[in-house]
């Protein structure tokens, strides 16, 4: 019984870190990997547990933009501006599926380490200071101005996010930014993104890992899920609300401040 408690409590602590970090520029991948410095699991349970909550997340994205997600109603013109958004997303998603699929277990072998998440936390955060520093204003004010194009390069830009501590949604909302998109188009585009490659991810994870389950394992997961769930759902409501009057660069600068820390942390311990 203690057992499962103390894995539970774990599971709430990996959930809060995910749920909060996820949409946030800010790497939820490199969070967990620091995280699991001091709270962890068995190394392939961590492994599918960080990937697997990712769903808890996605949920609370399909749950908050329901309304903008579901093509099925009455309306016609709605239905089809609906559907254009799922394409686009499709396209999209197209380089993470192909880079993933050739390169995720070298990346994951030789990449996935605090030392790499630092340096990858300072490098963006400097970059999104700089994009926020430019005084040129987006041409793109809407989804349906976003090209398949556009879209598409977006994708290809989100594929920089299999460096842990770079941030899928920090490489697609910049991106965007940089393609010439609104900061709440980038935002939106960023939530809609992450469906199809977060879920593709957490299907990859769970074939390769699912054997190993035990019915103790399946209540850690469905607590962690549970807790990213509802601390994700909270974080997207704040960050559109956010974004509507307010830039990046506290983000930046957390970066920045996180990854020296980091940085000074495993020089002097």
């Amino acid at each position: 019984m203690i057992s499962i408690f103390s894995e539970a409590i774990k599971a709430i602590i990996l959930g809060i870190v995910e749920g909060f970090t996820e949409f946030l520029p800010i790497s939820s991948t490199g969070h967990l990997i620091l995280v699991n410095q001091f709270v962890t699991f068995d190394k392939a349970f961590t492994t599918l547990f960080d990937i697997v909550i990712q769903l808890g997340a996605i949920l609370a994205v399909l749950v908050y933009f329901w309304k903008k997600l579901w093509p099925f109603t009455s309306d016609k013109i709605k239905n089809k501006e609906i559907l254009n958004i799922w394409y686009k997303t499709i396209i999209g998603v197209l380089p993470a599926i192909v880079i993933g699929a050739l390169f995720a277990n070298k990346i994951e072998e030789r990449l996935f380490n605090p030392w790499t998440v630092a340096i990858a936390l300072l490098i963006g955060g400097v970059i999104i200071l700089i994009v926020e520093k430019r005084k040129k204003s987006p041409r793109i004010l809407s989804i349906n101005n976003l090209s398949f194009k556009t879209a598409f390069l977006i994708g290809l830009v989100q594929c920089l996010s299999m460096i842990p501590g770079t941030s899928r949604s920090a490489a697609t909302i910049i991106g965007a930014m940089i393609l010439g998109a609104s900061r709440v188009v980038a935002t939106e585009f960023s939530f809609f993104l992450a469906i199809p490659t977060m879920i593709a991810a957490s299907a990859y994870s769970l074939l390769k890992y699912h054997s190993a389950l035990s019915l103790n394992q399946i209540f850690v997961l469905s607590t962690g899920f549970i807790v990213s769930f509802i601390v994700a759902l909270a974080v997207i409501k704040f960050l559109i609300n956010y974004v509507q009057k307010n830039n990046f660069k506290i983000f930046g600068w957390y970066r920045i401040v996180l990854g020296i820390i980091i940085i000074a942390y495993f020089l002097w311990r």
